[in-house]
Formats: structure tokens, sequence, C-alpha cells
């Protein structure tokens, strides 16, 4: 056997190396995760806030997902009123401060600085903005007062950006929210998916705190969708439902070798990493291949390589410049020592007798036509470890036979992100056209809750007792209660806590 450019390749099941694959590759775990970004202190973010134009029309908040003052809330720095600025943030991205860690700046507000354009170094705005939002959640003090209670409830799946910005923003107006989220930890991938040297000190689950100190807002944990609660019983029993799901499922290279054990979906290392309390105890390769060319990519390519690995090579199927990973951020991985390799399409993951993956052969690629086609050259890297983030998917549990209309595999939404079936709205990562990004979650939920709310000041007051009885009874008895035609306005809600 032999590869297509003539030279010897390796058989699968051939051969009976193993992968060089074990813990505590370091003397020293301390600082490996440190701040990627170290914040500003006073004196620079004073600075820095001097460098702002404070444009009349703004391109850096066009830019925005969220639309956040920009020029307003610098302006707030540099007239020494931190928490001022942070409330001009929070008022539009209540997860301002993790957006300020996350957020692909360099390609949104950044980019849009006419200091980019003009001098190529734009105004630091996603460190001011860490600044303003750490300010203001390191005081203890929350900056909005929860409106007088409604009497309405509203159901929210998923604790993520999505289903936390419109939880917050319902909770603000005086509804009662109730989150259930699968997973034991709220926050979603703010939590679980971002790599650990971007999100430090525990900030996920202190930003989750801070937003739920608004009230009103209960999340029961491990309760996932089509498992321990049922979207016809949430219809139900509440006056509206958001579906915040995320992106559960994880796509495959459909390629032989691919269920070998060390062949691995990046985000879920990630977030074993993320939750890990002992680094030292995680098992690393020493020769490391990583599928995918986005910011997932990026992250475990670049945290494996700090864990100890030797080689981390990144292969991407197409050019460098259709990666969705940021220049900068691609810059990052190099720095750390990963080798981006582009124009490498996965044949097949070899194996030894044991079955397990000893390497990959990728064949070269080029574009022809607008198409991705093969070259006819191989090429076969030695792998101890295998990483797939070529993007996940929607598994659809528990929509089930909904009747929800889907498209391209994620639910579909009109402007004000209502699904197809009266009285549940969608956002974030499980919707159609949506761009993966915590800042565009954060919108879709603020979006959503807005439509909500509107819908909600519509309905008729409660009855008591009613959303306790439809979820106790786990949907049996619905049908000849409920009949599916009922108008979604008619269902009666919970007795309202003020938690």
């Amino acid at each position: 056997m032999s590869d297509h450019n003539g030279k010897p390749a390796m058989n699968r099941s051939a051969d009976t190396t193993a992968p060089d694959i074990r813990p505590n590759r370091l003397n020293d775990y301390q600082d490996i995760f440190a701040d990627l970004h170290p914040p500003l202190d006073k004196h620079e973010a004073l600075v820095e806030a001097d460098r702002c134009y404070f444009c009349h029309d703004a391109p850096c908040m066009t830019a925005c997902p969220t639309h956040i003052d920009i020029p307003q809330f610098i302006r707030q720095i540099a007239g020494g009123n931190p928490q001022g600025a942070a409330r001009t943030i929070l008022s539009e991205n209540i997860l301002g401060g993790m957006c300020a860690r996350v957020c692909p700046t360099e390609t949104l507000c950044e980019e849009a600085c006419v200091r980019e354009a003009a001098e190529g170094k734009p105004v630091r705005i996603g460190l001011l903005q860490r600044h303003a939002t750490d300010h203001l959640m390191d005081s203890g003090v929350h900056p909005f007062t929860r409106a007088p209670v409604t009497g309405k409830s509203v159901a929210v799946v998923g604790a993520g950006p999505a289903g936390l910005a419109c939880a917050h923003a319902l909770a603000r107006e005086g509804h009662t929210v109730t989150i259930f989220e699968a997973r034991p930890k709220g926050g979603g991938l703010n939590e679980y998916g971002i790599a650990s040297y971007k999100s430090v000190d525990n900030f996920a689950a202190r930003e989750l705190e801070f937003i739920l100190k608004i009230g009103g807002i209960t999340i029961e944990t491990g309760k996932a969708l089509g498992k321990d609660i049922q979207l016809d019983a949430l219809r139900s029993g509440y006056d509206a439902v958001f579906l915040g799901l995320g992106l559960g499922g994880t796509n495959r290279l459909h390629i032989a070798g691919e269920d070998a054990d060390n062949v691995l979906d990046a985000v879920r290392t990630i977030a074993e990493l993320r939750q890990s309390s002992d680094l030292s105890r995680m098992n690393i390769g020493n020769d490391v291949v990583v599928i995918g060319g986005g910011m997932t990519a990026i992250d475990i390519a670049v945290q494996i390589k700090r864990l100890g690995a030797e080689n981390v090579t990144l292969a991407y199927r197409r050019g460098r410049e259709h990666m969705n990973a940021s220049v900068y951020e691609q810059q990052l991985a190099q720095m750390e020592g990963v080798l981006i390799r582009d124009n490498l399409q996965p044949e097949e993951i070899l194996l030894n007798d044991q079955g397990q993956a000893i390497a990959i052969r990728l064949a070269q690629t080029e574009q022809r036509d607008g198409k991705l086609v093969a070259t006819g050259v191989t090429l076969t890297v030695p792998a101890d470890q295998i990483y797939k983030a070529i993007g996940q998917k929607l598994d659809g549990q528990g929509l089930g036979a909904s009747g929800i209309e889907m498209s391209g595999g994620r639910i579909k939404t009109d402007a004000e992100n209502r699904t197809s079936m009266q009285g549940i709205w969608a956002g974030g990562d499980c919707v159609a056209g949506g761009q993966d990004l915590t800042v565009s979650s954060v919108q879709d939920g603020k979006i959503a809750a807005q439509s909500i709310h509107q819908h909600l000041m519509q309905l008729p007051e409660a009855v008591s007792g009613f959303a306790e009885a439809v979820l106790a009874a786990n949907r049996k008895d619905l049908p000849s209660l409920w009949p599916r035609t009922q108008p979604i306005h008619t269902h009666a809600t919970s007795p309202v806590k003020d938690h």
C-alpha cells in the first residue's frame, strides 16, 4: 500500500506501536492557564480611554452585535465613572463581562475603530469593557431593579448565554423565570466551552451569580429536555417558553478509524479541562493532531500544547483565509508552538493491532472553480491523540415531533426569535443563522425577551396551581384537558414567587 504520491503508507491494524499518552507531562502546572489578557489598572484604563475619538457615527457600536454604546461607556471611564460605564454596557449586554474576555473584538468593534483604519492600532475596547464590568461586579452591586411582579411565568431551556440574557431581561420586567439546565452547572459554553486561559478565577460562575441577583429567576440543573422535562408540558404549564438549547451533538469526520478511543471530541475535552481540579491527571499525547479551523480548534490546540504535548498540528481542509478563527487567534496558536497546516483534509485514521489511532492520513486539497478538490497528494502524520473540532449540531433531543420548523438542522425563527409554534421562542447557537458567538447569543436572548414581554402583557391573569399540576402529571392527561389546537394564551400559569 502506498500514498498517492508514491511514498510508503502505514497500514491500518498492522502496527503494534502504542500511542504515547500519559498524565503529568509537566513539572509545574501553576499558571499554565494564566489570564491571556491581564486587566488594565486604573491608570492604564484612563490612558486607553483618552485615545477614543468619541465618534458621532460610532462604527464600533454598529459592529457590536448587542449595540453597546461604546463611545458613551469609554467617556464614562475617562470621567472616572467605571460603575456608570458598566451600567451602560450591561444595559445592552448583561454578559458584558464574559464578552469582554472572549469576544473576537479584533473582528468586531476594534476592527471598526477609526484608529484601526488610521493607525493599525485600535482603542482596546474589550479591555476597557472588562475594566468597567469587573469594577462593578467586584463592588457587589447589581445595577438593575426588578419591576413589580406581573404574575406571568416563563420556562427557559438552557442556562447558556442566550437563556441567561433572556431570563434576566424578563425578570427585570417583573416576570418569573424558571431555567431548566441539563448539566450540573449553569453558564453553558461560558462555563464548559471557553479555553481556560480566556476565563480564569471561576469567572463564569461569578457572572452567573451576578445575573441572578436581579431576582425572580430559578435554575433547575440536571433537567434535560426530552428526558426529564417535556416540551408539551412546559408549553402548557408556562405562559411562554424560550429554547436556548445550544448545540449538543458533534459532527463526524466519516472516515475509517474515527471511533478509536484516542480520537476525541474537542468540545468535550475543553469541558473536562474547565472542570478539572487537577490538570496533572489529564492524559496528554506527545504527538497530537487537531482537525478544524475555528475557535474551538485553536482553543484545544493551545491548551494541549501548554499541557505538555511535544508536537501539535492543526489541520484545516481549506486555505488559511477561510478559517473561522481570526488572524489573531491563528497567530496566538503559532506563538504557542502549534503548527497550522491548511489545505489538508482527513482521509483515514490509521490504527495499530489494538485498534488505537497511531497516525492520520490527510489529503492535500485546492480550490478549483469554487470547489474543494483533492490534488492526489497525501500526507501521513503520526498522532497519539486526534481531536475533532469540526463543528457541532443540534441533537434535537426533546423536540421530537413537536412540529417546530427547522432550517439547515437548526430551529427556524423570525425576526423576533419566534418559532413556528405559538408560545415558543428560541435563540443562540440552536437557531438557524446563528453566529456561534456569546455576544450574538445574548442579542438573541434580548430580542426574544422583548417579544415575550409584549406577548405576556396581553395575557389574562394566572390560575393558581395550574403549572404544578401539569408538570406533576407529566402530560398524561393533557390531551383530553387541553387540545393541541387551543391557543397558548388560554393556558394558565403557576403562582408567582419572587425569589
